[in-house]
């Protein structure tokens, strides 16, 4: 009796942990995996490979800014060391001729991950993959579908609206405004670390309506400064740009576009 509460009490831990539950390598079962993807290109799959020869995988052609509520299930992977590889789409290039064959952008980046300790069972231990813009991917365990950390179609709807526009995502042009947006976007990230929201909105309006260069002008130098690791900051310091700010960036977009090339 004593030996099969054993088993009954020992079963449920191997199948969540694996044949290695009593072992210093930490070891991963049950896992259900999602991708969350921040780069400004499509993503179609991502694998998962430990140094001892488990892997998984996702993927599903994620759009910028997607990843929410989509999971692979089930698998297990070892230790703390792991490559990831991906591929991506430029959806530039897929609207150009959407016929051609499709051209993907290999991707490879090795990701550390202390051991960690999980609860709940098959189906409630969620690796997330967070994809960014850099090239670069990071872990992170969770226990639900939600968990983005870029909103790219929220920032794209919101630049519709203020244009008095209507997003249609089934429009060939209003897909290419998406990526345009997606690509502006992530460009706030690399330049400047924004993943807020309100703070993206801000940068992305400014930058596709006002003037793209429109971060070296001394005042929003100093307005990116101040704001630097405060979310929303950003965002909520633009609205309020004093007019004589905004009409300098347009005085100096107009200079810039009627600069003719130099001559030798």
């Amino acid at each position: 009796m004593g030996r099969l509460l054993l088993l009954r009490w020992l079963l449920p831990l191997l199948v969540v942990t694996g044949c290695d539950a009593f072992s210093s390598t930490p070891t991963y079962g049950g896992l259900s995996v999602a991708g969350f993807n921040y780069t400004p290109y499509n993503l179609t799959r991502f694998v998962i490979r430990d140094e001892f020869g488990n892997t998984a995988g996702g993927g599903g052609d994620l759009q910028p800014g997607s990843g929410e509520g989509r999971l692979s299930c089930c698998y297990q992977l070892k230790g703390t060391e792991f490559t990831v590889e991906w591929d991506l789409v430029d959806q530039n290039e897929f609207l150009k001729d959407i016929y051609a064959p499709i051209k993907e952008i290999r991707k490879v980046a090795r990701v550390h991950l202390a051991p960690t300790k999980l609860a709940g069972g098959v189906g409630e231990r969620v690796l997330g993959l967070h994809f960014y813009p850099d090239d670069h991917v990071e872990f992170e365990f969770r226990n639900d579908l939600r968990g983005t950390r870029f909103f790219y179609a929220k920032i794209d709807d919101w630049l519709y609206k203020k244009q008095g526009k209507v997003y249609d995502p089934e429009s060939s042009e209003d897909a290419a405004a998406f990526i345009q947006t997606a690509r502006i976007a992530s460009e706030g990230w690399l330049k400047y670390r924004l993943t807020n929201t309100d703070d993206l909105k801000q940068y992305v309006y400014f930058t596709l309506l006002i003037n793209p260069r429109f971060d070296t002008h001394p005042a929003i130098e100093k307005i990116l400064a101040e704001t630097r690791g405060k979310p929303g900051a950003f965002g909520a310091a633009m609205e309020q740009l004093p007019s004589a700010v905004l009409q300098d960036l347009k005085r100096m977009k107009e200079q810039h576009a009627n600069k003719g090339p130099s001559h030798g």
